[in-house]
């Protein structure tokens, strides 16, 4: 960990000839193991804004963009595998040899084969909104490519729970359509063909499934099977939330991981 301080006043860092910026919250006096949050398709760091200074109270905690969104420079990358060698990339620029990886619904997928494929980096996972298999309605890959901006309205619609804020899906919506058509594109086909369902049980990490009741994008059927299959996993299902559920009731959904790695610390001192 000694290697992050460096970056706390200049949170950029770069990976592949690519600046990678990255939102941080310090905790001087924790040796648990960082959090990393990876966003979902279209998204950015911004997502995770109201869980990093909670985070921030047991260990050091940074949101990443990944490449082609966000702040971050360059074009997106075309799979899942392309995205978890970013993350480790990252770990190493920032010299953190093991991470609690936070990712939602892309991000989760990138956690898992981070998991798979590193997992000596990974001392937890927590995934949200995810599954072992992302399947896209071809509408969604189709319209993102020709109809970008009625089908980014389209995708917020599907991302929020029917009682959810006017202004989450304003801000969802701006952020995809800042992130642009070719990204998103890239982020969903990604999605698409991404499917992990034979190796997940491989996966030894201790991870925290959560997923909002009324997910319509990846649907509770999805957080099931991880949990049916990962041999260390917890599902917690949050009320009154859908696919962006960190947004949506963020004092659950920080409760949740809270006590979930509160389990996890006890469990090292025992």
């Amino acid at each position: 960990m000694k290697g992050t301080r460096r970056f706390l006043k200049m949170p950029r860092i770069r990976i592949s000839e690519q600046e990678i910026y990255f939102a941080v919250r310090e905790n001087k006096n924790s040796s648990h193991a960082p959090f990393i949050f990876i966003h979902g398709a279209g998204d950015s760091h911004l997502v995770w804004n109201g869980q990093l200074a909670a985070s921030a109270r047991i260990a050091d905690s940074f949101a990443l963009d990944l490449p082609g969104h966000g702040r971050s420079t360059g074009a997106g990358r075309a799979t899942i595998l392309d995205n978890a060698l970013v993350v480790r990339e990252f770990l190493d620029g920032l010299e953190i040899e093991r991470a609690i990886l936070i990712g939602h619904s892309m991000g989760g997928a990138i956690a898992q084969t981070v998991a798979l494929e590193f997992s000596e980096r990974v001392a937890g996972l927590v995934l949200v909104g995810t599954g072992a298999k992302l399947r896209v309605a071809l509408q969604f890959l189709d319209g993102i490519q020709n109809d970008f901006e009625n089908t980014a309205r389209l995708l917020v619609e599907n991302y929020f729970a029917p009682d959810a804020l006017p202004s989450f899906k304003e801000k969802s919506l701006r952020q995809l359509l800042a992130t642009g058509s070719v990204v998103t594109y890239n982020d969903f086909a990604a999605c698409d063909a991404f499917d992990v369902r034979e190796r997940v049980s491989l996966i030894a990490a201790p991870t925290l499934v959560l997923c909002g009741r009324d997910d319509k994008m990846t649907p509770l059927k999805s957080s099931e099977f991880l949990t049916q299959h990962l041999p260390h996993a917890r599902l917690v299902i949050i009320e009154n939330a859908g696919h962006m559920v960190m947004l949506e009731q963020p004092e659950e959904f920080t409760g949740a991981v809270t006590r979930w790695v509160d389990g996890l610390m006890d469990g090292a001192k025992s």
